[in-house]
């Protein structure tokens, strides 16, 4: 049996049972419980819900339907918020959003949007993940962006449970890897096939799979080492019987050939240029 309605519908009932989700008894279906509230999507930034209580009667919106179509996923937030949902709802993706950077935090940029209403919670309506903010690594959220920049972004999806655009900084910049691997496309066809990109590069981590090196901007690739240890001074050694075949530690300038780029995965695979890799001190 369908539940009868459909994502977007403004729907009533009485909740019927609590366990992590909160299950709703909607007007129209009294058979069962086939609306179900998921363990955060309540009242956005307030509770969760488990706070509902059995007997209490709620009005919510219809995010989806299952597609076996018994079950409706609701959002009572969205119902109490409607000129931010409407908002919301209309977004499309890839569209572009203005806005000033409201809040700086450990999980996240807010955004406060120049279109649209305000958030009930949080300081704007945007929220930028810290892997959105830029293609590039960074230590801090504030060497990328400042509160009170203006910055646009594209629009990704809508956080439900949050009442949020998901936003994406990084989108509206080019991508330093797909240049990367243009760049390497291009050498390989110039150069015709078994040809070895050689690049010099920084040494910029050591982990026991082996060492990342920077070969562009932006651009990190791994040389994978077998039997890697690391001494008290932070060299990465790899012996190969007696002999040293790697000894360096981040900061070294080194040689390396690219073995593999992954479009993807995002991935650049390298190997040691020459048989050997000294320390580039």
């Amino acid at each position: 049996m369908s539940v009868g309605v459909r994502a977007g519908d403004l729907v009533e009932g009485v909740v019927a049972s609590v366990d992590g989700s909160a299950w709703v008894t909607l007007d129209g279906f009294p058979a069962r419980p086939v609306g179900e509230i998921g363990p955060l999507d309540t009242l956005w930034g307030r509770g969760r819900a488990t706070d509902l209580a059995v007997g209490q009667r709620i009005r919510a919106v219809v995010m989806a339907v299952g597609p076996d179509g018994e079950r409706a996923s609701l959002s009572p937030a969205a119902a109490a918020y409607p000129e931010l949902w409407a908002f919301l709802s209309g977004l499309r993706p890839d569209c572009r959003l203005t806005g000033t950077v409201a809040s700086i935090e450990p999980y996240g940029v807010f955004v406060a949007l120049d279109q649209g209403p305000a958030h009930p919670v949080f300081p704007g309506v945007g929220f930028i993940t810290y892997p959105e903010l830029a293609w590039t690594r960074f230590e801090s959220a504030s060497d990328v962006v400042r509160v009170g920049q203006r910055v646009t972004c594209v629009f990704l999806q809508i956080d439900t449970w949050n009442g949020e655009a998901r936003l994406s900084l990084r989108a509206t910049l080019p991508d330093p890897f797909l240049a990367f691997a243009d760049a390497v496309d291009a050498v390989d066809a110039a150069g015709g096939e078994g040809r070895a990109v050689t690049l010099r590069g920084q040494v910029t981590k050591l982990t026991p799979i082996g060492v990342f090196v920077r070969v562009a901007h932006g651009v990190e690739g791994l040389v994978p080492v077998e039997g890697a240890e690391v001494s008290e001074t932070g060299h990465v050694v790899v012996r190969d019987r007696v002999d040293v075949v790697v000894d360096v530690v981040v900061g070294d300038e080194v040689d390396v050939v690219v073995a593999r780029v992954s479009r993807e995965g995002r991935r650049v695979l390298l190997a040691w240029a020459g048989a050997a890799a000294g320390s580039g001190r």
